[in-house]
């Protein structure tokens, strides 16, 4: 249990039957009143972010998240199937459960696989990944001076935007948390 005034950005807590990670917190001292801590929280299942206070001394359970490494294998169209390298034992889990995070990540490549009491309900795929520019336009000369992109489909089918210098065939570097042009690799 963690009572509310220990609380510190990235703690996972179990509120109200779900799972939470708080994102950021504040304790409260009014003029008048007792204290009490504002956080804003992330439910990891669903993705929604909201703004919750708690008193100090409120107690909840701590969520422990698992994280295991696995391989991404492929995927058949509604389920992801993934494999753990030390023991080979796979799993699947459903396209609904994993959104677009995969958007990125080639197979054969390792990710993180969240859970929950046995119950898998996110991937954290690698922070950075090189990618190889399947389709864009064709570069041209001038009209760089304000930073100009255009957009570019890389092999997994996502869209990126790249400088105009890109052409097809490259390999670039992409942060998966935003979807950002990094550099070429």
């Amino acid at each position: 249990m963690i009572s509310a005034g220990e609380f510190r950005n990235g703690v996972t807590i179990e509120y109200e039957g779900e799972i939470y990670i708080i994102l950021e917190f504040q304790h409260v001292k009014p003029g008048k009143g007792a204290a009490f801590v504002r956080t804003k929280i992330k439910n990891l299942k669903t993705g929604s972010v909201v703004e919750k206070t708690f008193r100090p001394t409120e107690k909840m359970p701590r969520a422990h998240i698992d994280r295991m490494d696995m391989q991404y294998l492929y995927n058949d169209g509604s389920l992801y199937y993934f494999m753990n390298t030390e023991n080979f034992e796979q799993i699947a889990v459903n396209a609904d459960d994993i959104g677009d995070t995969l958007k990125f990540v080639k197979e054969n490549e390792m990710v993180k696989i969240l859970s929950y009491e046995g119950e898998v309900f996110g991937i954290e795929p690698p922070l950075f990944v090189e990618l190889e520019v399947t389709e864009t336009e064709p570069g041209f000369a001038g009209n760089t001076a304000q930073g100009a992109t255009k957009p570019a489909t890389v092999e997994t089918g996502a869209t990126v935007n790249v400088p105009l210098f890109i052409s097809q065939g490259e390999k670039i570097k992409i942060d998966t948390r935003t979807g950002e042009y990094l550099g070429r690799a």
